[in-house]
C-alpha cells in the first residue's frame, strides 16, 4: 500500500517505512518529532488501483534536517566584462512514514 501526499508544493509517493527528504518543515527541537500529513491525494491498496480517500492520514517521524548539495548559478554576459556565480543551498527535512490510517484501516512499518 502507498499513498501520494502533497507538501511543500511537491507530491511524493510513499509507503510505510520510506524515507523520504522533503521541503523544510518548521518542527520544534523540543517538541516530539512527529508529524502528521492529512494532504492526501491518492491511496493505492492493491497493485493497478488508485483512490482519493474520504478520510486519510500519513504519520512520520523526524529523522534528520539539513541542507542539499550547494548548486551554483553563474550568470555571463559574454564581450561585456559581466560575470556572476551565486551559489544556494536548499534545506530539507528528512522523515520516516511510519503508519497509514485510510477510512479507520491503519498500515504500519514493519520494524
Amino acid at each position: 500500500m502507498y499513498a501520494v501526499i502533497r507538501t511543500g508544493g511537491k507530491q511524493y509517493r510513499v509507503a510505510p517505512g520510506d524515507v523520504v527528504k522533503i521541503e523544510k518543515l518548521d518542527v520544534p527541537e523540543d517538541a516530539p518529532q512527529t508529524v502528521e500529513f492529512t494532504d492526501i491525494l491518492a491511496i493505492s491498496g492493491e497493485p493497478g488501483t488508485l483512490v482519493k480517500p474520504a478520510k486519510a492520514k500519513v504519520t512520520a517521524e523526524v529523522v534528520n534536517q539539513g541542507r542539499h548539495a550547494k548548486v551554483l548559478v553563474f550568470h555571463l554576459k559574454r564581450k561585456k566584462q559581466y560575470k556572476k556565480l551565486q551559489g544556494h543551498r536548499q534545506a530539507f527535512t528528512e522523515i520516516r512514514i511510519q503508519s497509514i490510517e485510510v477510512d479507520g484501516a491503519k498500515l504500519t512499518a514493519a520494524v
